[in-house]
């Protein structure tokens, strides 16, 4: 079924819910004991805080330990997805412009979390037409602090997609696409990038090989350690696998952006120099920009593919347009705690907000922090239909795919070592909305088991 019929359908089932109270009909009581019984038999044991309610009776349905704080992960999110709806508006957008002075060319980031490779090219091609004498590229990425990393994140993330540093001027989630086929037997594997750049450079010792003795993992890294844009490519690939690909982040993506953009003008006939960093004068000449798809395109990318750059370049936003100055950590998430606290009724002094995507491991939030949010934004019409929006579904798509959730589901998930979490909606066969958050720390090995725990939980509540 098409997504957003889905999403018109649930909405419209959140909205028009005419049944009994299913806690009327079957006891809170017998919920409190059939859930119970769901996570004494699963076997697990972690710490876990869980609480359930009925949006239309507001009455708990389950709890336990709801107001213990856990790390959420990427459930801090949807603090990040709310507040930016709120603060930001659901038309807004991001622009990427260029600017002229004299013989000097002016990038400034507008902290587009989308600005993909085709776009960046395509304003550099009109931009293009438009200049003359141009000879240095300056990059502005003011509008946003030079913090790459935010607080609490692990130092050794590397070169994984999810860990890539955060500017104002970004692109193709600041990451290179790598393109793997096999070779001839005993010859490195094909390897083809997006975008090819003089930006980064390439070691490829890979083998191609026909049979698995003595077989070694395939590998691409970069030298992150010494913050340089070398990526290295090592370990064996079968001669019969299909074509594979892999991101990887890069360093001072600001400088990437603008290196891109310079070899773009230099193939529509305009020759850089030299690339610096700077400030745009006020007197310098608009010459052109991109500007982005409205903010719910950016928030369904934020929750569907949990993406990270998109959570804190959101955060920085907020900051910069809540205070009219240099958008960073500290001024966008004191503006979140602010919304938080004053419109949603959260006491923020009990909860450790340290970023806007969840990789910090310093974050700290109840599973009540979730459900008082959740159950805000439901009740809130201006909010309401957008945020559901841009949750994942059930067995649909994102980060639930691939879970053993009913489509009526709308939740987010929650992941890091010794962390998993889901918190949303589900509408049960009824027709009552519930809204439920899940969290679970402390764990070692694998996350599935805690993954499934959390499935039958959500399976019970759709059934009632």
């Amino acid at each position: 079924m098409n997504k957003i019929l889905l999403s018109i359908i649930f909405v419209f089932l959140l909205g028009c819910t005419h049944t009994p109270s299913i806690y009327k009909e079957q006891g809170t009581q017998s919920i409190k004991s059939n859930i119970q019984h769901i996570i004494d038999s699963s076997g697990l044991s972690t710490n876990m805080g869980i609480k359930i309610v009925s949006l239309k009776s507001n009455k708990t349905l389950y709890e336990l330990n709801a107001k213990s704080l856990f790390n959420p992960a990427s459930n801090t999110k949807i603090y990040t997805c709310i507040a930016a709806i709120s603060f930001l508006e659901p038309n807004y957008t991001f622009k990427t412009e260029v600017y002229q002075d004299q013989d000097v060319i002016y990038l400034v980031g507008g902290g587009d979390p989308d600005l993909s490779l085709n776009e960046l090219d395509s304003l550099a091609t009109i931009v293009s037409s438009k200049i003359q004498g141009a000879k240095k590229l300056v990059i502005d990425d003011t509008r946003l602090d030079s913090t790459l990393y935010g607080e609490g994140w692990m130092w050794d993330e590397g070169a994984w997609w999810y860990a890539a540093e955060i500017s104002a001027l970004s692109v193709n989630d600041n990451c290179v696409d790598f393109y793997i086929n096999p070779g001839g037997i005993g010859e490195p594997a094909s390897v083809l990038t997006n975008p090819i750049s003089d930006y980064f450079q390439i070691e490829n010792t890979s083998l191609t090989v026909n049979d698995t003795s003595g077989f070694k993992k395939f590998k691409i890294d970069r030298d992150w350690r010494n913050q340089v844009n070398q990526f290295t490519i090592v370990g064996n690939i079968m001669d019969t696998t299909s074509t594979d690909t892999i991101y990887r982040n890069i360093h001072n993506p600001s400088y990437y952006v603008g290196t891109l953009f310079k070899e773009s003008l230099q193939r529509n006939g305009i020759i850089i120099n030299q690339i610096t960093r700077g400030n745009r004068p006020s007197n310098a000449k608009w010459i052109g920009h991109h500007e982005s798809e409205s903010l719910i395109h950016s928030l369904q990318n934020l929750m569907v593919e949990s993406d990270n750059l998109t959570a804190e370049l959101l955060v920085k936003t907020i900051g910069f347009e809540s205070t009219k100055t240099q958008g960073n950590w500290d001024n966008g998430l004191l503006a979140v705690k602010t919304f938080l606290n004053n419109d949603v009724g959260i006491d923020t002094t009990q909860l450790a907000l340290k970023d806007g995507s969840g990789v910090s491991r310093y974050n700290y939030s109840s599973a009540n922090h979730f459900i008082q949010l959740l159950s805000w934004a439901y009740h809130t019409p201006s909010i309401r239909d957008l945020f559901i929006h841009t949750l994942p579904i059930g067995g649909q798509n994102g980060t639930i795919e691939n879970r053993m959730l009913p489509a009526s589901v709308r939740a987010k998930t929650g992941s890091l070592s010794g962390v998993s979490a889901l918190s949303g909606y589900v509408i049960t066969q009824s027709g009552e909305p519930i809204v439920f958050s899940i969290l679970m720390n402390g764990f070692t090995g694998s996350t599935k088991p805690y993954r499934d725990l959390q499935d039958h939980i959500v399976q019970y509540l759709e059934g009632l």
